[in-house]
């Protein structure tokens, strides 16, 4: 009996141990089982991950852009018209220019053209106030050399401002045909010879505020009288004038009044009438309004427009006028000095 309960206890004991074995070998499997799926879903992850990579869109790389190319400008560009090949030097405008380097720039260009022109003077022909405030009239509109020859009639025929004060003005009109306007400017020139005659003595005053009373008489001309008829300072604000200061970036300004008070504060007073000569002489022979011979400036390097027109020496020598280009000039009785510079007079009306 004893030994039938000792047997019954073994074989339970064995049987448990049994049971526990088994349900450990499960429970091994079930662990095994599940790091295998997780291993097998993070497989397929990457798997869509990499495959999913390709598909998306690069981003467009940005273009670097090109570099601005920057325009040089000779040293010494006189030298250019000796056909020597000058040193060149990088121009950088002056856009933050203090006030005191804008004068030293400014004066240091008249000086540069004053060496290029020392012989500038007014290209209007006449021998005395009259013929000169006359002749400065008659040029609105068209050239100096138009003016000086057609003059000679004028003057020869009416040479004093009661002659013209009391002349027929439809022969005045035919004598000045060729300038282009002639009834407005016969109008004119008749009309201050009869001012000069009544109000004046039939004599060309010398300050600015009668000299602008007369008809067709503004500031410009009027400082063209005074500055080479009295030998009073003046600054004539023409065209050529207005265009390079802008380019010079002397002024931003656009009235011509407003110019002459900015570029007026530059200079000393004693210089005005000279730099008025400098500058226009130098836009009708080199800086000119649509194409300038930037190749052939003297005053390149202290140009902030450097590179606006032609910038090949052998090109933009072709752009020289009157002297410069080896032409004749505006003026038929030219002074001395323009002839000695190698200046040629200009040919009278009709003279081909």
């Amino acid at each position: 009996m004893k030994k039938t309960a000792s047997a019954k206890k073994a074989a339970s004991a064995k049987k448990a141990a049994s049971a526990k074995k088994t349900a450990s070998a499960k429970k091994t499997a079930s662990a095994k089982k599940t790091a295998s799926a997780k291993k097998a879903a993070a497989g397929k992850k990457d798997a869509a991950g990499k495959k999913a990579a390709p598909a998306k869109k690069a981003a467009p790389v940005k273009k670097a852009p090109a570099a601005k190319k920057v325009t040089v400008a000779p040293k010494k560009a006189t030298a250019r018209l000796k056909d020597t090949a000058p040193a060149r030097t990088v121009v950088h405008p002056p856009g933050g220019e203090s006030p005191t380097a804008l004068v030293r720039r400014a004066r240091r260009i008249n000086r540069e053209l004053a060496e290029v022109y020392p012989y500038a003077h007014p290209e209007l022909d006449f021998t005395n106030p009259f013929q000169l405030v006359v002749a400065t009239v008659l040029s609105a509109q068209t050239t100096d050399l138009r003016v000086n020859q057609t003059t000679p009639a004028l003057f020869a025929k009416y040479p004093t401002p009661e002659d013209l004060a009391a002349a027929n003005p439809e022969e005045v009109e035919e004598i000045l045909r060729p300038c282009g306007f002639f009834r407005a400017k016969t109008k004119s020139v008749i009309g201050l010879s009869k001012a000069l005659v009544a109000d004046f003595g039939g004599e060309v005053p010398g300050r600015l505020e009668d000299l602008v009373k007369l008809p067709g008489v503004g500031r410009k001309t009027a400082f063209v009288v005074l500055g080479n008829a009295f030998g009073r300072p003046g600054i004539t604000v023409d065209t050529h004038f207005q265009r390079l200061v802008r380019r010079w970036q002397w002024t931003a300004e656009t009235d011509p009044d407003k110019i002459e008070a900015a570029v007026g504060a530059l200079f000393p007073k004693s210089d005005w009438t000279d730099l008025s000569h400098h500058v226009i002489w130098h836009g009708r022979r080199i800086c000119h309004a649509r194409k300038p011979a930037c190749g052939a400036c003297p005053i390149a390097p202290l140009c902030p427009a450097y590179g606006e027109g032609e910038t090949d020496p052998e090109k933009a020598g072709k752009l020289l006028k009157y002297e410069k280009g080896g032409f004749p000039g505006q003026r038929l009785s030219p002074p001395q000095a323009y002839l000695d510079a190698g200046g040629k007079p200009a040919p009278p009306l009709g003279a081909g």
